[in-house]
């Protein structure tokens, strides 16, 4: 079984739950940003929750099949159309044999997951299937005319489950390894600051625009291991949330990190919005 791409919008990726273990080597961990609507997607299919699907930017993918076959769409809500007829949005739906699969453009978020009863089954590298932006590990971005195989189906579509939106929240921080670099206590300045997302963020990181952050040194570190969700400050004063695709080591100073619960937001920011950070409980 196959899907045939027949468009694509601003960019479609394919996604697993990533590859862990592999920083050593500085191959980043990569997989879906927003991992909660990834899984949701495939357990609505009935996949296993590491299957892998795509990734979808701001909508326009188009696609159909040579066999029917079950889809669900998730994440950023958008308009869902098979053979020109609204569907439902985070359910189980049915594309016949050569029915067009569409996604619009969505109101609000930026990244719309579609699984497929099967998984997206393109060669894994490295034990996933995802595409690694920043070291260009994996399958290349999808592109209009790819011919995407399926894999067999596991099991059966779920009739219901918790549908979950992109909505509106803080990024909970705690202090990271290097907050004395800092001037003032870290968190307290984040949290008193509205960031904006800048335009230049992507899958490696949320750059932000607002209140530089004043430094205590100016000397540089050497370079050191960095995890997903670290709060790094460059030397402009102004933080990078590492997402996904971060790179696995660098020489600006770790000056806190995002709470892993709250990290999915961080897929469905755009340029513009606003970026609030509150310090989270200790666990």
């Amino acid at each position: 079984m196959t899907l045939e791409v027949t468009a694509v919008g601003p960019g479609v990726l394919v996604q697993d739950r990533g590859r862990p273990g592999w920083a050593h080597l500085g191959v980043p961990r990569s997989g879906a940003l927003d991992a909660p609507a990834a899984a949701l997607a495939n357990r609505l299919v009935g996949n296993q929750e590491d299957a892998a699907v795509l990734e979808v930017l701001l909508g326009g993918l188009e696609l159909t099949t040579d066999t029917g076959i079950w889809v669900a769409v998730t994440g950023a809500e958008c308009r869902v159309e098979v053979a020109g007829r609204p569907r439902e949005f985070a359910a189980a739906v049915r594309v016949p044999a050569g029915a067009t699969l569409r996604l619009a453009t969505p109101a609000a978020g930026l990244r719309s997951y579609v699984a497929v009863s099967g998984g997206i089954a393109v060669e894994p590298v490295l034990g996933s299937r995802s595409t690694d932006t920043l070291g260009r590990v994996g399958p290349a971005p999808v592109s209009a005319g790819d011919r995407l195989p399926v894999g067999a189906a596991p099991g059966t579509p779920t009739p219901v489950d918790i549908r979950r939106t992109p909505a509106p929240g803080p990024l909970h921080v705690l202090p990271g390894p290097r907050a004395d670099r800092v001037a003032g206590d870290v968190v307290g300045l984040l949290a008193a600051t509205s960031y904006t997302v800048s335009p230049h963020s992507d899958r490696v990181g949320l750059r932000l625009t607002g209140d530089r952050l004043p430094m205590s040194r100016p000397d540089e570190l050497p370079s050191e291991g960095i995890v997903l969700g670290a709060v790094q400050l460059p030397p402009d004063g102004l933080p990078v949330v590492f997402l996904a695709d971060h790179p696995t080591t660098g020489g600006y100073p770790v000056v806190a990190v995002v709470d892993q619960g709250d990290l999915w937001r961080c897929a469905q920011l755009r340029p513009g919005d606003q970026v609030v950070f509150r310090r989270a409980a200790k666990g």
